[in-house]
């Protein structure tokens, strides 16, 4: 199984999870900036809300994907005042043609004093449970 992790951050949040995300699965945490180029069964995808939707980076990143080459993507990420951004990479994941699991993992994140230490390393652990169940 080809599995390749690619996250977007601004806080450094997203990032310790995606490095929790790869360990686990043992693959590399790359930002969105590195494209994939190679074949993915599994594309964990890390994010967050921003303004109330996902970033346009992450959407143009989402639309520069090959649905030849990505099998799914699973969402992951963090956010201190809203839940998840599924629903958002799932549209953009429709548009592109390619698959969006139903599973993701979703913890409170830093921001400006709210939910300070988030994620913590319970977040990461359980970050990196929900990677390794999703690859058995």
């Amino acid at each position: 199984m080809n599995i390749a992790v690619r996250y977007y951050t601004k806080t450094g949040n997203t990032k310790r999870l995606a490095e929790a995300v790869a360990k686990a699965v043992g693959a590399e945490a790359l930002p969105i900036s590195t494209p994939v180029d190679e074949a993915v069964d599994i594309l964990f995808l890390g994010n967050s809300y921003y303004a109330f939707s996902i970033d346009p980076e992450v959407r143009d990143f989402i639309r520069s994907l090959d649905p030849d080459k990505v099998g799914r993507i699973v969402n992951f990420g963090s956010a201190a005042m809203l839940n998840s951004t599924w629903k958002k990479v799932k549209a953009e994941a429709d548009k592109a043609g390619i698959a969006m699991d139903k599973r993701e993992f979703h913890c409170k994140g830093e921001f400006k004093g709210i939910h300070k230490g988030r994620p913590n390393e319970k977040d990461l652990a359980d970050a990196a449970k929900f990677a390794k169940s999703i690859i058995q």
